[in-house]
């Protein structure tokens, strides 16, 4: 890929009122950059319902991050309705839904004994210094790659994602594994929360 020109977006506050605006920006980027693969976090389904706006499934691989099972506790199966799920691999998405790259076991050490682990250090350091959006974009790239959803990992994707619900991050990634975070690249940052 030669120089890159291109326009960032930077919202004033994060929040999913920006959801549709982020999923355009990607869509654009998409297009510009001959990007196929996007990615994108969806807690309850809403984000991922109106990518269906933007994204035709039959011209993208378009992968929906949802949190794992019971990670809200012992009490909550799923926030993502079941039901909403199916209808939507119905409809072309493809589903990650499974451990998060930056939480599994260490998280549960940081809730019981109150002691950080260096993923979660870096979690939060990501979280801090750029935003949610952009640690769960950086996060994502890994997880999909791990469950083999994306076919070539020579190839960027775009990752959405963001403050709490809805979006309002896209980055422009060159994906890895989690076993290979350390070459994994974000190759633009093309909207996220001040």
């Amino acid at each position: 890929m030669a120089d890159l020109n291109i326009e960032v977006t930077y919202f004033e506050k994060g929040g999913p009122q920006h959801t549709d605006k982020a999923l355009e920006i990607a869509k654009k980027y998409a297009d510009q950059f001959s990007v196929k693969d996007i990615i994108i976090a969806s807690t309850t389904g809403t984000t991922a319902e109106r990518s269906l706006n933007i994204f035709n499934p039959d011209d993208y691989n378009l992968v929906v991050v949802t949190h794992s099972y019971f990670f809200m506790g012992a009490d909550k199966r799923q926030e993502f309705p079941e039901e909403k799920i199916a209808i939507l691999k119905n409809k072309g998405l493809n589903f990650f839904i499974g451990t998060h790259g930056f939480a599994g076991p260490e998280r549960s050490i940081r809730i019981s004994l109150k002691q950080w682990g260096p993923v979660e250090i870096m979690a939060k350091y990501l979280r801090t210094a750029f935003s949610q959006g952009i640690k769960v974009c950086i996060e994502m790239a890994t997880m999909v790659v791990d469950a083999g959803l994306i076919e070539d990992i020579e190839r960027d994707i775009i990752c959405v994602a963001g403050t709490g619900r809805g979006a309002d991050t896209v980055c422009l990634i060159k994906p890895r594994p989690t076993s290979l975070l350390h070459e994994l690249r974000v190759k633009a940052i093309l909207a996220k929360p001040l």
